[in-house]
């Protein structure tokens, strides 16, 4: 028997998308302020691809990975019409034309743009977004293989793979932080060559909410990354590796206890940290760059029983038991989940990016982003609208249903 609730989604989802899923997220006066404030104005009233025209090819590129550059701008320029976004008058641009404007645009605006339009999409409705008042989010980090050209490997540097043997392709990295509900990503930062998740993830942590939940793996756990994100006001459920010094401070009922992060900078042979252990144990305040009060949950997972160590900022089990926030951890695979849309979905298996330099590798990369966004979005609103967990509107279907709808050709 069908699913009533999915059947509704999908009716909501073709009629939004006949509108144009990429215009309802990303508005043409958001992309020109974004153009605006980077400095990539136009600089000929009658240039013929002028940079709003840009911004949205290199979100149909994404749409559209198995086509050249003419086929993809002639599936965009109908949908760009309906906009008022392309004059009738135009001609079909050449690949050389193409190229040319997408080196005037930069990367820079589509980054711009990202940040002022990737927001959360879920509502309080929607399945597996918070816990208790929190927004579940996640951060991680993954790969793109991109061109083999001199540039990209300068810039990007390329991966050992087995027998210290380098990859085949350079590969430039992406860390982003995800709204674990929608899967929609809502911050992003590129890495060049030496660039590790740990250093991409720093540049995020000023982007986080007072109401988020950011949860993150154990390779980003440091001392410092911990107080920078934890400064934000936002709370944390990190990983962490079981050679963290964590005191037992306080059992507590749930099967949790309290206990105390140290700057590793104080000795360990001082007795200030017994000090700053004993005042932690009182309740007493802490210097935050001295040390940092935190919940410690343990838990053995699997088959296998690996041992897990969670370290978060919400210390009373009344506002989060050690249950909840053991389930709330995994909710960080629904990251896994976007990636692999991301990089499979939209990309295609195994395909390389098309671009040739990095700063068009960030655009094109940009581009993609902002697309999963768009898509993401009208995924968890059409869920929204049906009732149903937005896990089980498949994204695989919807972007069949988005192609089949941006058919139109260039006009002669």
């Amino acid at each position: 028997m069908a699913d009533n609730g999915v059947v509704a989604a999908g009716g909501w989802l073709a009629d939004q998308i006949s509108l144009g899923v990429l215009a309802a997220s990303v508005p043409r006066d958001v992309v020109d302020d974004a153009v605006a404030a980077a400095g990539r104005q136009a600089r000929r009233r009658d240039g013929k691809l002028p940079p709003h025209v840009m911004v949205y090819f290199a979100m149909a590129m994404a749409l559209f990975a198995d086509g050249d550059y003419e086929e993809v701008a002639a599936r965009l320029a109908g949908t760009l019409g309906s906009w008022g976004c392309w004059d009738p008058s135009w001609l079909v641009p050449t690949s050389g034309g193409i190229t040319q404007a997408r080196q005037r645009l930069g990367w820079e605006p589509l980054a711009d743009l990202f940040a002022r339009v990737a927001v959360p999409a879920a509502s309080e409705v929607t399945a597996g977004a918070f816990l208790g008042r929190w927004r579940l989010m996640a951060v991680d980090g993954t790969e793109w293989d991109v061109p083999d050209t001199a540039a990209n490997a300068a810039a990007f540097g390329r991966r050992r793979g087995g027998k210290d043997a380098e990859g085949a392709f350079p590969k430039a990295r992406l860390v982003s932080i995800s709204e674990c509900g929608s899967h929609a990503m809502v911050a992003a930062a590129i890495g060049g060559k030496g660039t590790g998740e740990q250093a991409l993830a720093r540049q995020l942590y000023p982007e986080l909410e007072q109401d988020w939940l950011l949860i993150a793996d154990r390779n980003f756990y440091s001392w410092a990354d911990w107080a920078a994100a934890a400064g934000t006001g936002a709370a944390l459920l990190w990983r962490v590796k079981s050679s963290l010094l964590l005191p037992v401070l306080q059992e507590l009922p749930d099967g949790s206890y309290l206990s105390v992060l140290i700057n590793p900078a104080i000795d360990s042979r001082s007795r200030e940290r017994d000090r700053l252990a004993e005042a932690a144990r009182a309740g007493r305040d802490l210097d935050p760059d001295r040390a940092r009060p935190v919940r410690v949950i343990q838990y053995q997972a699997g088959d296998d029983g690996e041992r897990v160590i969670l370290v978060t900022t919400i210390t009373g089990p009344a506002q989060a038991s050690a249950a909840d926030l053991a389930a709330a951890y995994y909710q960080r695979w629904e990251h896994e989940t976007g990636n692999g849309q991301l990089k499979t979905a939209l990309r295609g298996p195994g395909r390389v990016l098309r671009s040739k330099s990095p700063d068009m590798v960030r655009q094109e990369i940009y581009g993609y982003l902002l697309t999963h966004y768009a898509v993401s979005a009208l995924i968890c609103a059409a869920a929204g609208e049906a009732g149903i967990d937005p896990d089980r509107v498949r994204f695989t279907r919807t972007l069949r249903i988005i192609r089949r709808h941006a058919t139109a050709a260039f006009p002669p």
